[in-house]
């Protein structure tokens, strides 16, 4: 009796064709989990700021994002801040980079007013949105 070496051109076949219909179901979930997780490091950089903010309200001044200690472009957006000392309002932006295409150059807006305090928006999509920021979804 021979033995078999290797394997059959038949064996070879059906391990390309799982492999193929796995990868059709697991690109879109990891390209869905990678957008999702840019969205959720955009808002962590924004409130990053949030208290440096409170922090020059309290001293009287308007709040820029050179005096909240932010920087202009970082690795996950372009952040903005501007606020005024008299009303106690004020803005931290950030338009999301180097993201997939779904959540690219959406923006999250962390707005403060004295009424309502801290509320959280973005025109990334709801798929997207983390839990808590109110998605507008242009």
């Amino acid at each position: 009796m021979k033995y078999q070496k290797g394997f059959t051109l038949i064996e070879l076949l059906v391990v390309v064709a799982i492999i193929g219909i796995l990868a059709t179901f697991a690109m879109p979930l990891y390209s869905k989990y990678q957008a999702r997780a840019k969205v959720t490091a955009a808002l962590a950089e924004a409130s990053a700021l949030k208290v440096n903010f409170e922090d020059v309200l309290n001293q009287g001044s308007d709040p820029t994002l050179e005096l909240v200690g932010g920087k202009a472009a970082t690795s996950n957006c372009t952040m903005t801040a501007a606020g005024s000392a008299s009303t106690g309002a004020g803005t931290i932006g950030c338009t999301i980079l180097n993201a997939p295409a779904p959540v690219l150059n959406k923006t999250l807006t962390l707005t403060r007013s004295t009424a309502d305090g801290w509320v959280c928006t973005t025109t990334v999509p709801a798929d997207y949105s983390p839990k808590g920021c109110a998605a507008s979804g242009s």
